[in-house]
């Protein structure tokens, strides 16, 4: 009876001596993929060493690993993205590994997708493609089976599927889905820009992911429970309120040459009907050569000139147009109506780009994959919804909101009762809500180098 006991005794030993080796392996592999996240970011000898101590096959200290969850735990806090707590306050080292993961909701998924792409760039060629000129369904290529087979890795394309070197319906479909999520054209048509982000590799993707994935969580726990947020190389604006996405909607933001800048503030008015005092920068590049080609350009855009004095000049067209060769001391506003190139609404918040919101007579180039069109301000293409959820929420004098709505030519501003706050952010690349990667392209060249200037020291 006593050996039997004994026996029990030592089985039961020998399965919590198991199941803890299991959770120790469970931490250790949770706790590499977390240093493999960071080296994306960071490239540092302290966490190269740590990687290193993580790979081996012998067994790490437990003390060790404690160290390295430590160390992990405040690289995240210098980036101001906040963890579970400190490890070294639980007795279970997987917990404690768990701990010092970030608590941004994305991070899960996110260190997943990250350790299959690096798991592609070990195993995976990934060459670059050379130009293809401008392959479309129905055409052969030898270039074809490479690229199905990219699509497949990237999980874009079905697995198991294969149909040689021809361009067939199911190829079509996995080139659609992929040009969605890489921004692009939806045509189906494999021509340069397709091109070059089929020959980004796994690794560089992997990095893109990381590296905006810290600036969006750095960014995201600093903000409250309502505000607007504008992602220039998205294109896309989201209105959030109570924590949720109240409204979404595409955007054209500035040119490469006069860029949205990137910014926050504060949303304090909202004016219906409004008319444009143009930018002098903009009558010099812009406008003044028009007039210079038809004098008729003032009259016909609906445009009144004044002096610097404040008074209103008219001159007939040809007048204006010999005017326009030379030095033009004058100024333009353009009336508030149909044609107006703000259209029907502007939401002004106070910054020294003197960029703002407003609507656009031009509806057709919210159709365009490249909506970096502007002059820097930002075109909103649901324009209407957002006026109307501000007057819902935030507009003070609703009736006079009310009376207003049949008006079309007389311009009229609205206070709030409280401000929203702005973001103009610069992400190119994310996890939506589907968990599909996304990544745009960097318009602005602000990711040339991967490299972040990160609080880390060592």
């Amino acid at each position: 009876m006593a050996l039997r006991r004994i026996f029990i005794s030592l089985l039961l030993l020998w399965s919590c001596l198991g199941v803890a080796d299991e959770r120790l392996d469970a931490a250790r592999q949770a706790l590499l993929n977390q240093v493999e996240v960071i080296r994306l970011a960071y490239a540092s000898r302290e966490f190269d060493n740590y990687h290193q101590q993580l790979k081996a096959e012998q067994q790490l200290p437990t003390e060790r690993l404690y160290a390295i969850a430590e160390a992990t735990t405040d690289f995240w806090r210098r980036q101001g993205i906040a963890t579970g707590g400190s490890p070294l306050t639980l007795n279970d080292p997987y917990m404690a590994v768990i701990a010092s993961e970030p608590r941004a909701s994305d991070y899960l998924m996110l260190s997943n997708r990250v350790r299959y792409l690096l798991w592609l760039a070990r195993h995976e060629s990934w060459l670059p493609l050379e130009p293809l000129g401008w392959l479309k369904p129905g055409d052969s290529h030898k270039a074809i089976s490479e690229i199905r087979g990219r699509l497949q890795a990237l999980g874009d394309y079905p697995q198991g599927a294969t149909s040689g070197s021809y361009y067939d319906e199911r190829l079509k479909e996995a080139v659609l889905r992929f040009q969605v999520r890489h921004g692009l054209k939806s045509d189906a048509i494999i021509g340069p820009a397709t091109l070059a982000w089929l020959n980004r590799s796994p690794r560089e993707r992997a990095q893109l992911l990381v590296v905006n994935f810290i600036q969006r969580a750095e960014y995201l726990a600093e903000i409250g429970e309502r505000y607007l947020l504008i992602n220039i190389p998205a294109y896309e604006m989201w209105l959030v309120d109570d924590d949720r996405v109240a409204l979404r909607s595409k955007v054209i933001v500035g040119k490469p040459y006069r860029q949205t800048p990137i910014i926050s503030g504060e949303i304090k008015n909202l004016v219906l009907n409004p008319s444009w005092r143009v930018p002098r920068r903009l009558l010099t590049r812009d406008l003044l050569p028009k007039v210079r080609e038809d004098g008729s350009y003032i009259s016909s855009r609906n445009f009144e000139v004044f002096d610097y004095h404040g008074e209103r000049v008219i001159k007939s067209d040809d007048e204006w147009r010999d005017v326009a060769r030379g030095k033009f001391p004058y100024r333009l506003v353009q009336k508030p109506g149909a044609g107006n190139t703000l259209g029907r609404y502007k939401f002004f918040f106070p910054n020294e780009y003197s960029i703002y919101l407003h609507d656009t007579s031009d509806k057709a180039l919210f159709e365009r994959s490249d909506r970096a069109l502007s002059s820097g301000c930002i075109r909103v293409e649901k324009v209407e919804q957002l006026a109307n959820w501000m007057a819902s929420h935030l507009v003070r004098d609703k009736q006079t909101w009310v009376n207003m709505q049949r008006e079309r030519d007389k311009t009229q501003w609205f206070a709030f009762d409280a401000s929203l706050p702005i973001h103009l952010v610069y992400w190119t690349s994310w996890l939506d809500d589907d968990n599909v990667a996304q990544f745009r392209e960097d318009i602005y060249k602000k990711n040339q180098k991967f490299s972040l200037n990160l609080q880390a020291t060592n």
